[in-house]
Parts: C-alpha cells; structure tokens; sequence
C-alpha cells in the first residue's frame, strides 16, 4: 500500500478544525514523509499502511487514509479524536483541472 502513496500530494481541507491549507503538500516516499507549507518542511510522518502517524513534535497526531475520486480523502486524528477532514490529490492535479480546455496539452503529443 505504501507504494501507492509515493509521490507528491496537494491537500485541501474538506471540514473540521483543521486550517486552511493554502500551499499545503505531502510528500511520501516508502515508509516515510514530510507535510511541507510551500517548500518549506512542517511536520515528518511515518507511513503506517493507510495512517500517516506524525513523529515528535507532533506524537499523537495520525493521518487516516481511505481511497477516493483522483487521490484519497483523509481525516485527522489527535490522540484517537478527528479533528479535521481533507483531501489529497497528485501535486499539479487541481491546477490542470481548473485550466481552461484550450491551454491543456492536447492527449498523446
């Protein structure tokens, strides 16, 4: 499963306490990876089947994952309580849906 998350991921918040998250991103390698606000790194996780189970400073706080439409949507969990629902999509993803249909590279070329 691990390997179905590598790569880099938009977030965007759906519900809850959670911030808005504006330059909010994820990047997953293997068992590993970092919450980034822009380029800069925020908070590492380790990647716990479909949990992103964030490491001190931020114990206690877990990333719970279920496959949905283009990515997976995600609730998060401090110390076993939701605190906030978001989404997550392929880096890039959300800009080339929100292009306008004549300024997409055109399929096979």
């Amino acid at each position: 499963m691990e390997r179905e998350l590598d790569g880099r991921w938009d977030v965007q918040r759906t519900a809850g306490l959670l911030p808005p998250m504006v330059g909010v991103n994820k990047e997953i390698r293997g068992d590993r990876g970092v919450t980034k606000v822009g380029p800069l790194p925020a908070a590492r996780f380790d990647v716990v089947g479909l949990e992103l189970r964030y490491r001190f400073p931020f114990g206690g706080i877990v990333d719970v994952l279920a496959p949905g439409e283009g990515g997976f949507r995600g609730r998060t969990l401090v110390l076993g309580r939701e605190v906030g629902r978001f989404r997550m999509t392929p880096a890039g993803a959300a800009a080339s849906r929100r292009r306008p249909a004549h300024t997409r590279p055109k399929e096979g070329s």
